[in-house]
């Protein structure tokens, strides 16, 4: 199923994070934060402003992401766990 977000928001799938710690001791999955890191899967037109011009998004497909940790709503799309939020959650792009 295609799926765009509307005006400025963006759908974004997390990236998970290791599963072990740099000292090499396991990390469960009850213990694991859930990562604030994410790839952009699609993005919206982008929002309207007074005059009802679009504002360009600053994101695109492709981008890795960093977000706060509570940031956008939880969807499954074709039974993939996706998040979809507001561009002005997102806090920056991973070079």
């Amino acid at each position: 199923m295609a799926f765009t977000p509307l005006h400025d928001r963006v759908l974004v799938r997390r990236v998970e994070s290791d599963e072990k710690t740099a000292g090499g001791l396991i990390i469960p999955d009850s213990a694991k934060e859930k990562p604030a890191e994410g790839v952009v899967v699609a993005v919206g037109a982008g929002a309207k402003d007074e005059d009802g011009d679009r504002i360009a998004m600053d994101v695109k497909e492709g981008d890795k992401i960093l977000f706060g940790k509570w940031s956008g709503t939880e969807v499954t799309i074709d039974g993939e766990e996706l998040l979809i939020m507001k561009e002005t959650d997102i806090m920056g792009i991973l070079a």
